[in-house]
């Protein structure tokens, strides 16, 4: 298990596994309005009950009540979230969904490490932000970190530890302090870190020594998709690529869409119900259809990145390489509570072009590889560039 100050689930355990599915202005921001907001971003509208059994309106009653009692909106709306079978709902505070929907736009709040929990429970560095309060501090890759605000950390899951480093209990802002208790080797010290206003890597590239360029993309957040395009642009003529979506949580599907253009001229890429309506997703016109490609994926690709492979694959465009995607399909719509705070509950369910549900069932790969996947994509391309 791994995870990084990036998009990591605020410390409730109905988050969900990672960034819910965001459709934006194409999608939920109308679902009960009839409103439609900037494209690439999520609309908090008033609580309504659905044609989902109306567990909108029972969450925001359930609020109401807690609130006028004195007790907490936050913990009833989750009572009822949970009571009403809703996979995916999840409640967030008001500072925890302004976190959200920054971490969306490329931005967040830490202290630009990467951890993961090792056998044993031990949590261990596996990356530092160049630049970083963490580097500067020293702190490397391979460090072991043992408490946060002397909290130890071993054997907990990484996304409260992850949780811990952002301060999101206290709604900690860029400049407050946390205090690390760490060890390399024998050697154990402490370090106060200031957090700081950090920029995400959503998009890498990297050109592998055969002349196959790799795009990484970590999560579909603002300005993802045109980095993608820019880099398909960018790639050597005629040299394939590898789209790596391994591990990639999701993110703004106007994100995903926007890269599938890069792939695509044009056509669908998914379709989608809310609340029964049924629409559809569609590339733009112009992209590369002609150069070799291999999706890679795992079982923490999700969400927009699920319904990327998927299209993606059912079009023809891409060889799929990796182990089964993680299954989750579903779209949430964002109503505000009474308190301020903001419910996701489920509303409907995407399918890939040719009708398939990802929804607790995620995308299988053409080619299954889990050890030396991206060995396995690079023979695979080999074969596509001699096909063509």
């Amino acid at each position: 298990m791994s995870g990084r100050d990036l998009f990591c689930q605020p410390r409730r355990i109905r988050r969900g596994a990672a960034l819910t599915l965001v459709f934006a202005s194409v999608l939920a921001a109308g679902a009960a309005t009839g409103a439609f907001d900037t494209p690439g971003r999520k609309s908090v509208t008033p609580a309504a009950r659905t044609a989902q059994g109306g567990h909108q309106g029972d969450v925001a009653d359930a609020a109401a009540e807690a609130m006028a009692d004195g007790k907490s909106p936050v913990e009833a709306a989750e009572r009822a979230v949970s009571r009403s079978g809703d996979r995916w709902g999840a409640v967030y505070s008001q500072g925890e969904y302004e976190e959200f929907e920054d971490a969306l736009d490329g931005q967040y709040t830490g202290v630009g490490l990467w951890a993961r929990r090792e056998r044993g429970g031990r949590i261990e560095v596996t990356r530092v932000r160049s630049g970083s309060p963490a580097a500067t501090a020293g702190i490397r890759k391979g460090d072991r970190l043992r408490s946060v605000d002397g909290h130890r950390v071993d054997g907990r899951p990484v996304t409260e530890v992850v949780s811990l480093l952002r301060g999101d209990a206290t709604g900690a802002d860029a400049g407050t302090t946390v205090d690390l208790g760490l060890q390399r080797g024998t050697h154990a010290w402490s370090e106060t870190l200031r957090r700081a206003r950090l920029s995400t890597d959503s998009v890498s590239v990297r050109e592998l020594p055969g002349g196959v360029t790799v795009i990484k993309v970590a999560a579909f957040t603002k300005g993802s998709g045109d980095l993608v395009r820019t880099a398909v642009a960018d790639a050597p003529a005629d040299e394939g690529i590898v789209l790596d979506l391994r591990g990639n949580s999701g993110g703004l599907v106007t994100e995903a869409v926007t890269a599938a253009s890069a792939f695509l001229d044009g056509g669908l890429v998914a379709t989608y119900d809310v609340n029964g309506d049924q629409k559809a997703l569609h590339a733009d016109p112009g992209g590369d259809t002609a150069r070799p490609l291999v999706a890679l994926v795992d079982g923490g690709t999700m969400s927009a990145a699920e319904l990327l492979t998927g299209g993606l694959q059912d079009r023809g465009r891409a060889v799929v390489v990796g182990s089964r995607t993680f299954g989750k399909g579903s779209v949430q719509m964002p109503s505000r509570l009474p308190d301020g705070s903001v419910a996701e509950l489920t509303v409907g369910h995407y399918r890939t072009p040719s009708g398939r549900t990802v929804d607790a069932r995620g995308i299988t790969p053409d080619l299954e590889a889990e050890e030396g996947a991206l060995e396995r994509a690079e023979t695979v391309l080999s074969g596509l560039g001699d096909a063509e």
